[in-house]
């Protein structure tokens, strides 16, 4: 793909920053750098209080592209199992009132002490089941995001986007957009069958689309990805399937990294995803 992305189209994911600035921080810091997209992580939405990070968003002309994160659901007994749908449900809750385009579902990966991935992956079907009518009334697309397989056992085992849409096809038959997928280059990029997955998944099923770069090597397999640009990831080849597709939505720049951006000034790492975004993606 030879033409550079819209600049409007640039989405912070606030884990990008989150070492250094708050939410309110991270709001007025998108406005400074003209970056229109944000999305947030509900640990620093309840330090601001959800609903006057809705006015702050709303006041400096920002998108919510996504609310970080729901999901969790497998659990060792059905206590914590219904508690991980309530805490859904209040997510959901939040998002509506952040108008946010969807609420990102990581999955949960292997209950403590359990080896029996088919029925945490059943406890995954059944939890998405349990809050997509209240998600729908509420006006919140779910997305599934997959996770990389090397999260399976403790974050999440959905692990790639043909697992992601089979429960898409399950659990909304009808294709309506209330229950989607969020694809993250940094955990979908190794897959054979991506590309016939995103054609798969269609305009209505693609919700979001998170960017940043895989690193070689990767010293820690959480908090060490790469600024665009970085790393070996295709970026503007997966944004050419994801708009053949029909995606237009917003680049969502998604950056743990403990060793480098988050130490740096987020001024400037706001600049550079800014800068990268138009030059590399």
């Amino acid at each position: 793909m030879d033409s550079p992305p819209e600049p409007e189209l640039l989405s912070l994911n606030t884990a990008t920053v989150r070492e250094k600035w708050s939410l309110r921080q991270m709001i007025e810091g998108c406005a400074r750098h003209r970056i229109r997209g944000i999305s947030p992580w509900r640990d620093k939405l309840a330090e601001m209080g959800v609903k006057e990070a809705a006015k702050a968003i709303r006041d400096n002309g920002l998108t919510v592209t996504g609310l970080c994160r729901g999901g969790m659901f497998p659990a060792a007994d059905r206590k914590a199992r219904r508690a991980a749908i309530d805490d859904n449900l209040r997510a959901i809750d939040d998002a509506a009132t952040l108008e946010a385009k969807c609420l990102v579902l990581v999955s949960g990966g292997l209950p403590p002490g359990s080896k029996d991935l088919a029925g945490a992956r059943g406890m995954v079907r059944d939890g998405v089941g349990e809050i997509l009518d209240h998600a729908s009334s509420a006006g919140v697309p779910l997305a599934i995001e997959p996770l990389h397989p090397m999260y399976c056992a403790d974050r999440a085992c959905v692990n790639t986007l043909a697992q992601a849409l089979d429960l898409c096809d399950e659990l909304n038959r009808n294709g309506s957009g209330a229950l989607g997928v969020a694809v993250d280059v940094y955990h979908v990029w190794w897959d054979p069958l991506l590309r016939a997955q995103i054609e798969r998944a269609g305009d209505k099923r693609l919700l979001a689309f998170h960017i940043c770069d895989w690193l070689v090597p990767t010293a820690d397999l959480l908090t060490d990805r790469g600024m665009m640009g970085d790393g070996i990831i295709d970026l503007p080849l997966l944004r050419s399937w994801m708009e053949q597709a029909g995606y237009h939505g917003f680049h969502e720049v998604e950056i743990l990294s403990s060793r480098n951006w988050w130490r740096r000034d987020p001024d400037e790492v706001l600049a550079t995803c800014r800068m990268r975004h138009r030059t590399v993606c």
